[in-house]
Parts: structure tokens; C-alpha cells; sequence
């Protein structure tokens, strides 16, 4: 393995482990839905995060750079949705794991979350600016970005299942939620604040 294939995997696994929107979300999903109902938003999140590198590399990145406004909207549409998911986490912290049967993260929500997550975007622009090289094609970066953030997404998932019999007491339960709530609005703000 080469070396710039070795920092490149470290890089990818720190990126995909890290506390951030998806995976605060995705805790939250396997507390209350389970590992199974969550295989579908980790599937979707980890592809359209590798799909986002893909296109940085191909030229998506170069674009953005060239039109800041658009950087703009997408850093405030991916704002605003997180601020709403954490509103809507906020509202309902307080009722029992197994209440809410309709309130799924799906898949769509956690690929699309991805797709206007500035952290997303932000680590694509690096990891195409760092580690892409003729000896690294684009598509093998996004390909093993991919297969490094599956198990770490699932890793949140199985935190958030491991936690379902702690928070069965609804004290523990609110303020679970609440905290993973305000942990949403920092890691969303922080973006567009910092």
C-alpha cells in the first residue's frame, strides 16, 4: 500500500467517524428504529458523501470555487434543513422509543443531507486537493472513502441501538434528545459561524 493510499485511508476514516449531522442523526435513528430500519439512510449517507467526493474530483469543486454564491445557498439550504431536523428532534425528545412509528430518517433525507452538508463539501475539496494523483484516480479515492465510511456510520448506529435500553426511562430519553438536538444546531452553525 502506498503511502499517500495510507494517509488517504487515515484522512477518510477521522472524516467519517467524527461527530457530524449525519451521524448525530443516525445515532438517533438506531436508538429508536433499530440497526435493521437503519441500513438504508447509512447505505444512502455513504454513497452520496463518496458520490460528492467523486464529482469534486471531476470538476464539481473547480465550479464552486469559481461561484461562490452557489457555496453560499448550499452552506445556508444545508443550515436552515439542520436547524428544522433539530427543531423537529427538539419537539419530540420526550416521547418513548417505540412512539413515532411514521418519524424515520430515511434514506433519501440522509443522502440529500449529505449532498448540502458543508462538512461533506469541505472534506471533498481537501480530500481532492491533498490526495488525488495519477497514482490515485478520483474514482478509487470515492470507492474507498466509501468502504471506510460504512462501518463507521454503522459504528454510530450501533451506539445509538447499544443506548435503546439506557434510554428507555423517559427522563434519560428527553434529554438525550435534547442534547443530540443541541449537538445538531452547534455542528450545523458552526459551519456558517466559525
Amino acid at each position: 500500500m502506498s503511502q499517500s493510499l495510507s494517509a488517504f485511508l487515515l484522512f477518510a476514516l477521522v472524516a467519517s467517524i467524527s461527530p457530524g449531522p449525519t451521524n448525530l442523526l443516525i445515532l438517533a435513528h438506531g436508538a429508536r428504529k433499530g440497526l435493521r430500519a437503519s441500513v438504508a439512510p447509512i447505505l444512502a449517507g455513504c454513497c452520496a458523501a463518496a458520490g460528492v467526493v467523486l464529482l469534486v474530483g471531476l470538476g464539481l469543486g473547480e465550479l464552486l470555487m469559481r461561484h461562490p454564491q452557489a457555496q453560499h445557498v448550499m452552506t445556508w439550504a444545508g443550515v436552515l434543513w439542520l436547524s428544522w431536523l433539530a427543531w423537529r428532534m427538539l419537539r419530540s425528545a420526550g416521547e418513548p422509543l417505540d412512539v413515532g412509528a411514521g418519524k424515520v430518517f430515511s434514506a433519501t433525507s440522509a443522502a440529500s443531507l449529505q449532498v448540502v452538508n458543508p462538512k461533506v463539501w469541505m472534506m471533498a475539496v481537501a480530500v481532492i486537493g491533498v490526495f488525488a494523483a495519477p497514482t490515485l484516480p478520483v474514482w478509487q479515492l470515492a470507492l474507498a472513502f466509501l468502504l471506510i465510511a460504512l462501518p463507521c456510520m454503522t459504528a454510530w448506529a450501533l451506539l445509538g441501538v447499544g443506548s435503546t435500553r439506557w434510554l428507555r426511562a423517559p427522563g434519560r430519553l428527553l434529554w438525550f434528545n435534547r442534547g443530540l438536538a443541541g449537538l445538531l444546531l452547534v455542528s450545523a452553525w458552526a459551519a456558517v459561524l466559525g
